[in-house]
């Protein structure tokens, strides 16, 4: 992958972190925010065991996150009534919100970059002209 686009790719992250962070509502660290994705983005039930062994983290690790997605309903475990040894993860309303909220914001965040590298450009292409002509 070329490195204006890796670059790009770094800066829409960077852009979309810092508006969720300025928002009114959840903070979550990166781990937390690893969890929350994996399981909204991704579908099938979702275990402890296997978010552990997906993301490649600990099942103690993944117990925190989701602890902390609890307390913030934007997720919830549940006994799996097949399995009473294991739990499964679930969504909730709060949660599917928080995620179309952070497509918006991503959204707008991918507005606003191209509108910034197409006026960058517009500017190179200007002084390139003159320094031309």
């Amino acid at each position: 992958m070329p490195q204006a686009t890796n670059d790009q790719m770094l800066n829409l992250l960077c852009d979309t972190i810092v508006s969720m962070v300025r928002r009114d509502g959840p903070d979550l660290s990166a781990r937390q925010l690893a969890v929350f994705l994996t399981c909204y983005l991704r579908d099938g039930a979702h275990t402890v065991r296997g978010l552990a062994l997906e993301l490649k983290v600990s099942k103690p690790a993944i117990t925190r996150a989701l602890d902390r997605l609890g307390e913030l309903d934007l997720a919830r475990r549940k006994v799996d009534p097949l399995d009473r040894r294991s739990v499964l993860v679930q969504r909730t309303l709060k949660g599917s919100t928080f995620l179309r909220e952070m497509r918006g914001v991503m959204a707008e965040a991918s507005g606003t970059r191209s509108t910034r590298t197409e006026r960058a450009s517009a500017s190179v292409e200007r002084l390139s002209s003159r320094r031309a002509g």
